[in-house]
This record gives C-alpha cells, sequence and structure tokens, in this order.
C-alpha cells in the first residue's frame, strides 16, 4: 500500500493516447485518473499527455516528453508522478533513474485504493495476493541499488542472493494466501448452496454508479456508500422483500477501465456471486458523459469472468444530475450526444438496446415503483422456472 505524507500531497499525470483514443475520451480518462488519486488522499495538479501508436517500451513516453516532466516536478517539488497504465519492470527501471523521484503506475494506485478500502479477512487476503503478485517480477528493481557489489570467481552479489531470498519469500506468501482464500472459497460456496432456495441478484456496474445507494433503499439496509472509486470492495448480501416476492440482493465491487489482472484474479470468490446470480441488475451513471464507454466496460469484464449470457437489466441511475445542452432552433449542425435531452435518449436507448431498461433516482427515488414492479415481474418468472414445485407465489 502507498503511503501518502498529508492529505495535500501534489501528483503529476503523464499518459499516452494512442490512435483510438478521441480527446474527449483523454479528458474522461485523465479525470477518472485524477479522481483515483484523490481516493487515496493526494491531488493531481498538471497532467502530460502524448500521442503514439503504442507506448515506448523504454520509458512509456518519448524521452523528450520524460524530459518535460522531469524539468516540472523539479520547477514545482513533485514528489510522485503516476503514469495511467501498467508499467513493466524495465519501464519503472528506466523512468524512476530518470526522473529520480517516486513513480507510480495505474495498477500500483488501484491496489493501493483496494488496501485503504479492505476492512474484512477476506478482502485483505484478496488485495495482499494481488500486490504480492505484483509485485514478484519487480523484485529486481528494488535491489538496483546492490547491482554494482559484485562477487568474484563466479560468486554472486548481495542484489542477486538477496532477490533470490526475497523471491521465495513471495511464492512462499503466495502459495499461503491462495489457501487461505481456497478455504474461504469453500466456505462462500456451502454459504451460497444454503441460499438456493431463493432467486439470487445481483447489482454490477462501473464503480461510483450508486449500487451500494441502490442496495440500501432496497433492502432497507445500511451498505458504506460514498462518492469514491471503489467505495465497496466486499460483497454484501441482504434478502429483499418486493410485495410476496423475497430474493437474495448481491452488492459486488465495482468495475473499471484497465482493472488489473492480479485483482481479477485474487477477487475470483468475489465475482462468483455474479457468476452464480441468477439474475445480474446492470447499474449504470446516465449522468456520466461517458457512461456508454463505461457500460462496454463492464460488459467486458462480465464476459472475461463468464457471466455475459446472464438475464440482465440495465437500471440508468443519476437522472437527478443528468443535464444537457440545449440546440438553438436555427442550429443544423448534427445533434452530439450532450445535446440530447433526457427523454430524447431514452427513446434512442430503447431503440438500439433489446434489454430492459429503467431510468431513476437512487437518491431521490424517482420511478422506483417502476422499477420494483420490472424486478418483482423479472424474479417471478425466474423464480417458477428454477423452482417449479415451490412456487407459493402463486
Amino acid at each position: 500500500m502507498i503511503e501518502y505524507k498529508e492529505e495535500e500531497d501534489k501528483c503529476v499525470i503523464v499518459s499516452v493516447a494512442t490512435s483510438y483514443v478521441t480527446d474527449t475520451m483523454m479528458k474522461e480518462y485523465l479525470d477518472e485518473l485524477s479522481f483515483l488519486i484523490l481516493t487515496v488522499g493526494a491531488r493531481s495538479v498538471k497532467s502530460f499527455t502524448q500521442r503514439l501508436p503504442i507506448a515506448d517500451s523504454k520509458t512509456y513516453v518519448g524521452m523528450g516528453k520524460l524530459l518535460e516532466v522531469k524539468e516540472y516536478i523539479k520547477e514545482n517539488e513533485i514528489e510522485w508522478v503516476v503514469f495511467d497504465d501498467e508499467l513493466s519492470p524495465s519501464q519503472l527501471r528506466n523512468i524512476e533513474r530518470e526522473l529520480g523521484c517516486n513513480i507510480l503506475d495505474r495498477t500500483q494506485l488501484i491496489l493501493s485504493i483496494f488496501a485503504k478500502r479492505a476492512s474484512t479477512a477476506h478482502s485483505k487476503i484478496q488485495v495482499e495476493l494481488a500486490e504480492y503478485q505484483y509485485m514478484l517480477p519487480r523484485l529486481t528493481r528494488m535491489w538496483t541499488h546492490l547491482d554494482r557489489q559484485k562477487g568474484g570467481l563466479n560468486m554472486r552479489g548481495p542484489g542477486e542472493t538477496q532477490i533470490e531470498s526475497d523471491r521465495r519469500i513471495v511464492l512462499s506468501k503466495i502459495s499461503l494466501l491462495k489457501q487461505k482464500l481456497k478455504a474461504i472459497d469453500k466456505q462462500k460456496t456451502l454459504q451460497r448452496k444454503n441460499r438456493e432456495s431463493l432467486v439470487r441478484v445481483a447489482l454490477v456496474g462501473y464503480t461510483n454508479v450508486g449500487k451500494s445507494t441502490l442496495m440500501n433503499c432496497l433492502s432497507k439496509s445500511d451498505v458504506f456508500a460514498e462518492n469514491k472509486l471503489f467505495a465497496t470492495l466486499d460483497t454484501t448480501v441482504r434478502k429483499v422483500v418486493i410485495d410476496n416476492l423475497p430474493f437474495l440482493l448481491t452488492d459486488t465491487v465495482g468495475f473499471i477501465r484497465k482493472l488489473p489482472k492480479t485483482l481479477m484474479e485474487s477477487f475470483k470468490s468475489t465475482l462468483d456471486e455474479v457468476t452464480s446470480a441468477d439474475l445480474l441488475v446492470h447499474v449504470v451513471d446516465i449522468s456520466h458523459p461517458n457512461f456508454e464507454q463505461q457500460i462496454d466496460v463492464v460488459n467486458s469484464t462480465l464476459n472475461e469472468i463468464g457471466a455475459s449470457d446472464k438475464e440482465t437489466i440495465i437500471i440508468f441511475n443519476k437522472i437527478d444530475n443528468y443535464s444537457y445542452i440545449k440546440k438553438d432552433e436555427d442550429d443544423l449542425t448534427p445533434k452530439e450526444k450532450e445535446n440530447y435531452s433526457l427523454e430524447e435518449l431514452k427513446n434512442t436507448w430503447m431503440a438500439k438496446n433489446n434489454l430492459t431498461s429503467i431510468f431513476i433516482s437512487a437518491k431521490d427515488k424517482t420511478n422506483f415503483t417502476q422499477m420494483k414492479q420490472v424486478l418483482y415481474d423479472r424474479i417471478k418468472i425466474i423464480h417458477a422456472r428454477i423452482y417449479p414445485y415451490n412456487n407459493f407465489l402463486y
């Protein structure tokens, strides 16, 4: 976990824009990275971007851009430089050598947030495992200060010896943590079997779209919700009853662009709540200017974990925050996305989407009656299909 000295620690952001990334998308990416930095208790003061076909294999950005970053951090006494991608061990080593300051890549940043947010033994083990898996191929970088201390007559220097020692320790830690998670997985599987008499519904979506707030409204519980990324790490399951229909509602960890693979692997047992669900409720922040890309990220993640074929309802949340720029009547240029009213967006989305879609505000409980009716109708059908001999509802 990365420790910052104080809340006002200043960071500089460095990002590469490939050919498919538009200027609007790049702004959204930088805003998201700034939000991640804010979540760990620091703030970004400057962004450096460079358009490249692919990131430079040695220094991520070109040497000219790196020197520009170096000059800025020296003039402004910046201690942290955050990169919007996972850097390879050689990239980290080369960049640190050139900049001479603390380097943080996107994966380290997200791991730091997860470590800060983890509150149960389960989530702490998951995060610790992901941290060790990230650390393992980067051990060489941690001992570069001993590289010059070579041993004679084919004897290894202390740097190489220490790396091998640390590698054994890390591998042993990874093995132990995997055993602990395996035991927890068995316990979770048993818990899921004990809940098999009820339909299981899982809330999924991009991070910070309002899943926990919706969970609290439906279950009348007090799941932690905050306007920060990854406010929820631990899976929460609550029994919910709509009219005479009981079902289990699960709140899951939010997805994000470029979610580290190590976290995907470590949080497998948590994501199993999604793969074992009978119905997915995909929550979307309709007020976010890039919500369609967030939908794509979630769908891609669901596909990776084998849950893309699940029955799904889309709930567009935060309609109370939705705003648009109304065009002048004499403006004949084609409408952009930001010019669509909420009603126009509803009609457009409904026309191109085959999934059931509901537009609500979890904060104000707008359209909650409609949402509950849709959930009731869908869950009732699923219950009758899964438990044909236990239809106490009819």
